[in-house]
């Protein structure tokens, strides 16, 4: 009876165990992680040391103009369809899409057979009429004389006189149809009117043109300007002569443009106005390339710091401004683009009354 006795109480107290020592360890784990086996802090302010404050400038305020983007395009002030004058079949066209050319280089070559032919046919009567006219200048001298004795009549000298007359109008005439003929004979070699660059090419030898059927197309490369249709707010304030720039972002360029012309009429459609800046020569322009043009809308207010004042921790931008109790203090920033001058804009983060404190030598523990 003993044995059964002490195994019960033991049973017992093996079930009662195990639970209380469950909840104590919870407990005790709970009063750690609630701090209850730290030192604790008294509440209030910890007195700092005063700081050298001898570095701390000032933010640089700037009025900087403010721009908005216009879509445009680049073409060329000086440009050439080359065509036909007369109805003829192309022999030989001597360039190609992308070849520099000077002023009056060949540039086609039409079949010419029929107009040399009317160019010797009027040659040919030139000749026979200026023979004619020899002789009959010998007969009007003749008969000038004849009058003068009485022997010939007042009538028949009108008569020869008439018939000098004629042949003379006749030569004169025939001396323009030849001029003609040589000059359509002239325009079956076409040469190209201005210095520039072959666009591209329409035709090849063998085929038959007609007059105002375009064969090249030409361009003046050093002509080149930016045309963009600019909403009329913009657009009236704007003036001939001003510059303004010109982006050109297939080339990762920023180029300078100056007003020639606006058009004075708005597009009814659009409420805009037609702008035409010229620009400088450039190599790598070419007619029909995308282009932002710049054009000033209004005035904003930046905040530039040297950029050696701004710390960079991973993607954050870091200064250390002056508090209201004399003591560094971090804030974080963005920033904008850094300028050639070694300022950097800030966006936001900053105000104009701040003073800005170096940085210091171990920026992430402060």
């Amino acid at each position: 009876m003993s044995n059964n006795s002490t195994d019960k109480q033991a049973s017992l107290l093996k079930k009662w165990l195990i639970p209380f020592a469950a909840v104590l360890s919870l407990v005790i784990v709970i009063a750690w992680m609630a701090g209850s086996f730290s030192q604790k802090i008294e509440p209030g302010l910890e007195a700092t040391s005063a700081q050298d404050l001898t570095g701390a400038i000032t933010v640089d305020v700037e009025q900087v103009l403010k721009t908005e983007p216009v879509p445009a395009s680049i073409t060329a002030r000086q440009t050439t369809v080359i065509s036909s004058r007369v109805l003829a079949r192309i022999t030989e066209i001597f360039v190609n899409a992308g070849d520099q050319i000077s002023q009056q280089q060949p540039l086609i070559m039409l079949e010419n057979d029929d107009f040399q032919a009317q160019v010797q046919q009027a040659r040919a009567q030139i000749n026979a009429l200026e023979a004619r006219l020899v002789e009959t200048r010998s007969d009007l001298e003749r008969s000038i004389e004849l009058r003068s004795t009485g022997v010939l009549s007042q009538s028949d000298l009108d008569h020869v006189r008439a018939n000098h007359d004629s042949l003379v109008a006749e030569l004169e005439a025939a001396g323009q149809v030849l001029e003609q003929a040589e000059t359509l004979l002239g325009y079956t070699r076409i040469l190209s009117p201005i210095d520039g660059l072959v666009v591209d090419r329409f035709a090849e030898p063998g085929d038959t043109v007609s007059p105002g059927v375009q064969i090249l197309s030409l361009y003046n490369p050093t002509t080149l300007r930016v045309e963009a249709q600019v909403r009329e707010t913009l657009a009236l304030g704007l003036e001939q002569g001003q510059s303004l720039q010109v982006e050109i972002p297939s080339l990762g360029q920023t180029l300078t443009a100056v007003i020639e012309e606006r058009v004075p009429a708005a597009d009814t459609g659009s409420r805009s106005f037609l702008i035409k800046a010229w620009l400088e020569e450039n190599p790598s322009l070419q007619p029909g390339m995308y282009a932002r043009l710049m054009i000033p809308s209004s005035t904003e207010e930046q905040l530039l710091v040297p950029a050696d004042r701004v710390a960079e921790i991973g993607q954050m931008r870091l200064i250390w401004v002056v508090s209201q109790n004399g003591q560094a203090q971090r804030r974080f920033v963005r920033t904008g683009t850094e300028r050639e001058d070694g300022r950097v804009q800030i966006t936001s983060g900053l105000t104009a009354e701040d003073r800005i404190m170096p940085i210091p030598d171990d920026p992430i523990v402060l």
